[in-house]
């Protein structure tokens, strides 16, 4: 560590004497001592405080990474470094301690530096005092401990087996594994429980007496049985191992467990096998190559009525009570059917089975005493089931048949045995005859292969039909074909015609009993059209008017003529097509085979006929009108039904926007027109947010001192995808989608803003929509616009069209008496081109009224405008209105409007609309 002295030199070799803070005072040294011996071998720095020079001692260049380098670069790099440091330092209080650890690039890789450093102070100095040591070494090493650590914990939590750590008796660590074992549903079931809770009654004394051995650290037990407690109730049979070790530096133990349930399982399987040739029902008997007996079960003991004792010794044939070779039974296939007796003389049924076994034979006597006596009850059993049953021989001809048959099929036993089960015609589901061959018991008896659940509709001898659910199986099972066949169904007659009803319910619609959407769709498929010649004419039709119908009268009404409806297109559409309801009163017509346009139009036009017609209901003759879409696809055409439908029904909203009771035909330009319309509805909802929507003015000229007094504010949208998009096309999707008010509400906050901060001493135009108008939250917008902006309400011209006015008189003075009470003025804009008065307009509290383009246009040409536009002009001032002319082009119309006394003028030949800064 450096002296005081030598520490002063250094400071003013590096940058700055900061001697008087670092060098004459005895804890200065004591200072950096103790920062020095904190991280190991460092080199000293420091920081003025006061003025932000930097001091260092030799050999810092190379610390910092720039070896050799001159006092700027140095300095240049310890800056940075430290910068941290000296931030927090410039409002810490003296003597206290920082500490800083940052990441170097170099040539070899990258270092770490750890600074400490504290702040030191003296009369009025302070200073920034530190050591910089390169602790990339012991950076590492905590990395690859920490790695380790990483590995070892991956380990543990991957691995199989289960491995918990429980200290005192209490768990501190469970892996995945052990969740799973003891099926908890997180770790969190298991820490801090006592270890024995998991721990069978049966296993808990010797789980603990192997730990107790466990006294040196290390120590492992040998492996051990036990028995965990799931939180399920079960159990789960382990094999653990036991370790001793130490958790957070106290005495604990690691317990690694694995589970050997299935090994358990498959040992207990063995033993029963083994129990199983002792218990089993069958006897096992084995015998010497001559015959003699040397094994006899307890079962053969209970068959034959003998005792191993009295058994075991003696000639085969002298025990099972009749002459038995083994030799002659494996020769005749191993199995044999055998009549033997039991010690007191009551017959036995036995099957005999013999196999060869160490130089002798081991045999298997199965009694079937039983089941002989239980074929005898089966024929009995057979007769009194529901089911049918018929068995059909090798020859396909039927051997027996039970009552259920008999009146399943309408036929009694004694015509039906003896004749080919193939004389009964069968059809399948599609209403197609079956060929013999693929009757199912032709196909049984020829393969083997068992047929289920095959639905059949058979011809009974009366005429009548029946559904069947028919299965046929093998009767031998010996491989031998042609088999004998037994055949088994049931009468599914009244299910089928449950199903036919349900299918139909899934097809059609339950109000007018035409094909439904789904079904439409289907029929309009590709795959569907393929085999059509011609042309393919879809039919949108959409009723006009049709909610009139359902509000006024109610919707049992509706519901009548959406019946009547459906009635007429079926039957004014041709053999063939397709008539389906869509939904609500959406219709469809598809027409296959159409040889072009013309041939569409006149198929819509009958069904617009046949629509036309009075409809009777609750006594009220009502008229109904339609709207038709119609789209032509080609054989070939790729679309699928609902893209058929779509552009129908785009095609139908083209004959609604051109009035009702009108059809149109679907073009591809229709398509993108729709698809521009409803993409730029969807972006104007997000135009206000992003910046698109702006303003162009249009000036207002006073024609008495030709200044331009007004700007009339016209809203413009620039779209991202299409560029500048015309008010006449989004100012009518606003008013359509309800985005009116909001885009309204946006046009007036941003005019009054551009205009109170740019052109003051204008007067502001704005325009209102009849939907505006309609508004509520008209007034609360127009007043946040004016008191937001700083635009005084004076300033403030709000126009409103004629129309719009007249809409509802009485409530359109309402708004426009609270719009002037703000202070604003009003304005009615086209006027003349509505059918009001201005003695109408004179219960309105209106300030100006503007002359349509239409009347402006004419002066110069036309006497008749020029007398109108006096007319109006007169009116007005009669009633203290200010007018202004719209549209004004060229001088002539100018000079004319002035000598008629009218106020105020716009038009491109006074100015275009263009944004303020270039008005």
């Amino acid at each position: 560590m450096a002296t005081p002295r030598r520490i002063r030199e250094t400071a003013i070799y590096g940058s700055h004497n900061v001697s008087g803070l670092i060098g004459d005072a005895d804890f200065d040294h004591e200072l950096l001592a103790d920062l020095g011996t904190s991280i190991g071998a460092a080199v000293v720095w420091w920081l003025d405080l006061g003025d932000g020079q930097l001091g260092w001692m030799p050999g810092l260049d190379a610390v910092v990474g720039v070896p050799g380098a001159d006092t700027d670069t140095v300095r240049a790099a310890l800056a940075e470094l430290v910068e941290p440091l000296t931030v927090a330092a410039r409002t810490a209080a003296a003597w206290q301690d920082f500490e800083l650890v940052q990441p170097l690039d170099s040539p070899d890789g990258p270092r770490w530096l750890q600074f400490r450093a504290r702040v030191s102070a003296q009369e009025s100095a302070r200073a920034l005092v530190g050591v910089v040591a390169d602790v990339t070494r012991r950076h590492n090493q905590q990395q690859e401990l920490a790695d380790l650590a990483d590995r070892y914990r991956l380990l543990v939590e991957l691995a199989p087996e289960a491995i918990v750590v429980h200290e005192s008796g209490r768990i501190v660590y469970a892996n995945p594994a052990t969740v799973r074992f003891v099926r908890a549903s997180s770790d969190a079931d298991l820490l801090g429980r006592l270890i024995t809770d998991f721990v069978h009654p049966d296993s808990r004394a010797d789980m603990l007496r192997r730990i107790a051995k466990l006294t040196e650290p290390g120590a492992t037990s040998d492996p051990a049985d036990a028995v965990l407690l799931r939180t399920d109730g079960g159990t789960t049979d382990v094999e653990s191992v036991s370790v001793r070790t130490t958790w957070e530096g106290r005495p604990a133990f690691q317990v690694i467990m694995r589970d050997v349930t299935e090994q358990k399982a498959a040992a207990a399987a063995l033993r029963y096998q083994a129990a199983l040739v002792a218990h089993v029902s069958d006897a096992l008997i084995a015998t010497t190559a001559d015959g003699v007996v040397t094994s006899w079960n307890p079962s053969a003991e209970n068959v034959y009525g003998r005792p191993a004792a009295a058994a075991i010794g003696q000639p085969i044939g002298d025990v099972v009570g009749a002459p038995l070779d083994p030799v002659a039974v494996l020769e005749a296939g191993g199995v044999v059917q055998a009549d033997h007796r039991r010690s007191d003389g009551a017959a036995l049924s036995v099957r005999v089975s013999v196999a060869r076994m160490d130089g002798g034979f081991v045999l298997i006597c199965a009694d079937e005493t039983a089941r002989r006596r239980a074929e005898q009850h089966f024929t009995a059993v057979v007769a009194a089931i529901e089911e049918g049953v018929l068995v059909v021989d090798s020859t396909g001809r039927v051997e027996s048949v039970n009552p259920a048959a008999e009146r399943i099929l309408g036929v009694s036993a004694q015509e039906a045995i003896g004749e080919l089960a193939s004389s009964t015609e069968l059809h399948d589901e599609t209403g197609q005859p079956i060929p013999q061959s693929s009757f199912p018991s032709a196909i049984t008896r020829a393969t083997g292969r068992a047929q289920h659940g095959r639905i059949v509709r058979a011809l009974r001898p009366d005429g009548s039909r029946v559904w069947l659910s028919l299965s046929a199986r093998a009767l031998t099972q010996n491989g031998d074909l042609p088999s004998s066949t037994v055949v088994s169904f049931t009468d599914i007659t009244e299910r089928r015609m449950i199903d036919s009803q349900l299918e139909h319910e899934a097809t059609h619609d339950a109000l007018t009993g035409l094909f439904n959407r789904t079904v439409t769709i289907n029929r309009l498929s590709p795959r569907e059209r393929a085999h059509r010649s011609g042309l393919t004419a879809v039919l949108f039709i959409d009723l006009d008017k049709f909610k009139v119908i359902n509000d006024s009268l109610g919707h049992s009404a509706g519901d009548e003529v959406l019946r009547v409806v459906g009635t007429r297109l079926s039957l004014s559409a041709r053999r063939g097509d397709v008539v389906g309801r869509l939904g609500g009163d959406e219709f469809t017509v598809i027409a296959f085979g159409v040889a072009g346009p013309d041939e569409a139009t006149a198929i819509a036009d009958h069904v617009r006929a046949e629509l036309n017609k009075p409809i009777t209901v609750e006594g009220r003759q009502l008229h109904v009108d339609a709207s038709v879409g119609i789209v032509l696809a080609e054989p070939g055409d790729p679309r699928d039904g609902s893209d058929l439908l779509r552009d129908a029904d785009l095609a139908m909203y083209q004959a609604k926007t051109r009035g009702r009771g009108r059809i149109a035909f679907f073009d591809v330009e229709l398509r993108e027109r729709i698809q521009r319309r409803l993409q730029l509805e969807q972006d104007l909802r997000m135009a206000p947010l992003g910046d698109e929507l702006w303003l162009a003015y249009q000036p207002i000229v006073d024609l008495g001192t030709n200044r331009r007094t007004a700007v009339e504010g016209l809203l413009r949208w620039t779209h991202p995808r299409y560029g500048l998009i015309m008010p006449g096309e989004f100012i009518s999707l606003a008013e359509e989608s309800d985005l009116i008010n909001i885009v309204g509400a946006h046009m007036l906050y941003t005019a009054s803003r551009e205009i109170a901060a740019q052109a003051p001493e204008l007067q502001l135009t704005v325009n209102l929509s009849a939907r505006q108008l309609d508004d509520p939250w008209l007034v609360s917008s127009v007043r946040n616009a004016t008191h937001k902006s700083g635009l005084p309400p004076g300033s403030l011209c709000l126009e409103i069209t004629e129309s719009a006015l007249m809409h509802d008189p009485a409530a359109a003075a309402r708004t426009l008496s609270a719009l002037r009470d703000l202070g604003v003025r009003l304005a009615i804009d086209d006027f003349g081109t509505g059918h009001s008065s201005l003695a109408q307009l004179l219960t309105l509290p209106l300030d100006t009224l503007k002359i349509d383009r239409s009347f402006t246009a004419g002066l110069g040409r036309s006497d008749e405008a020029e007398a109108i536009v006096t007319s109006i002009i007169a009116m007005a001032h009669a009633v203290d209105l200010t007018v202004i002319a719209e549209g004004v082009e060229h001088v002539e119309q100018l000079e004319i409007l002035r000598g008629l006394g009218c106020d105020q003028a716009q038009g491109y030949f006074l100015g275009r609309p263009v944004p303020l800064a270039q008005l």
